[in-house]
């Protein structure tokens, strides 16, 4: 039987760090053994918010791509592609955006809260507006199944299910709606005790090199009530004590558990503990990243072949939109 279809996106806007690779890269990994993948990366929905400065959007698909593969995304189990490498995602997006009525995109729960969080952006453009129908687009391209998502995504596959009915009842039946793959994102807090985010500065990223991320991790909050070495300390609220139930054998974990509560350990030597821990686990993706970046035309010809393979269905989609258009 056919394998089921998954499809998922990344925007290039920022070098990958540790929240992407906890919260999707991994869950891609076990998802291309189970169902037939389309991994892409989405660098028009990029200039949804950063079409002012575009200078470095190249070099971040680059370097995802590095970082895909290094993670262990295979092209010989999913399909790896460049949004833009496809006209076939403008063409749909162009003709769904003809029957999307304003107030459906006007009531995208992100449309204000973006345009409010990334208030030094003019986002009043129909770019931002409309980059849900754009989303619509990719994933019906596809007739993707499934789609992975958390809880505070379900809106933007709703829309998608909407505009899919919307076109069957103007037009014909030509697209299923997909269904939501519910994953659990787990919160990767950053250095400065936040959520990591790129737009914070407080990331780990997946290009760092070993000095490079235990000089961050001697920078990162610890408990805010342990003001001495003496001071007992409550791992609980401690984002390093998270990063050593990620990383660290299940003994160091116990030990720093138990010690940093009595003060036996301080939180210079927790943190050293937490980087041996983290860079035994990143050492094979950093030598994956260096094996890629030495061989850009080996990165060059999978991504064009994933886009060929990507082509081959998005043509026979738009095909059938246009028959049922009459266009």
């Amino acid at each position: 039987m056919a394998r089921k279809r998954v499809l998922s996106g990344m925007q290039p806007s920022g070098l990958l760090h540790l929240g992407n690779l906890l919260g999707a890269l991994d869950n891609w990994k076990a998802l291309q053994d189970q169902y037939d993948c389309f991994f892409f990366i989405a660098d028009w929905h990029a200039l949804s918010t950063n079409y002012a400065d575009t200078s470095r959007i190249r070099e971040f698909v680059h370097e995802m791509l590095v970082d895909w593969l290094a993670v262990g995304i295979d092209p010989n189990k999913a399909t790896i592609f460049v949004q833009s490498s496809n006209s076939d995602h403008a063409i749909l997006h162009l003709l769904l955006s003809m029957i999307t009525p304003i107030p459906w995109l006007e009531r995208n729960p992100t449309y204000k809260e973006k345009q409010e969080q990334i208030a030094d952006r003019d986002l009043a453009t129909y770019g931002f507006l409309g980059y849900p129908v754009l989303q619509a687009g990719d994933i019906l391209l596809y007739k993707a199944d499934f789609v992975p998502v958390g809880k505070d995504q379900l809106p933007h596959l709703e829309l998608t299910c909407e505009l899919a009915r919307r076109f069957n009842s103007i037009y014909k039946y030509v697209f299923s709606d997909p269904q939501e793959l519910l994953t659990s994102f787990p919160k990767v807090l950053g250095t400065d005790g936040r959520k990591m985010s790129k737009s914070y500065g407080n990331t780990i990223n997946l290009s760092d090199s070993e000095p490079v991320v235990r000089q961050k991790l001697k920078t990162m909050v610890t408990d805010p009530a342990r003001v001495r070495r003496t001071d007992p300390g409550n791992p609980d609220i401690c984002p390093v004590y998270d990063f050593h139930k990620i990383y660290s054998q299940p003994a160091v974990v116990e030990r720093v558990n138990k010690e940093c509560r009595t003060a036996e350990i301080g939180c210079i030597d927790c943190k050293k503990l937490a980087a041996d821990g983290m860079v035994a686990k990143l050492s094979p993706i950093w030598n994956a990243r260096t094996q890629f970046s030495r061989d850009p035309k080996q990165v060059q010809d999978i991504v064009e072949a994933g886009a060929d393979r990507a082509k081959k269905v998005s043509h026979q989609t738009v095909e059938e939109v246009k028959d049922a258009m009459k266009i």
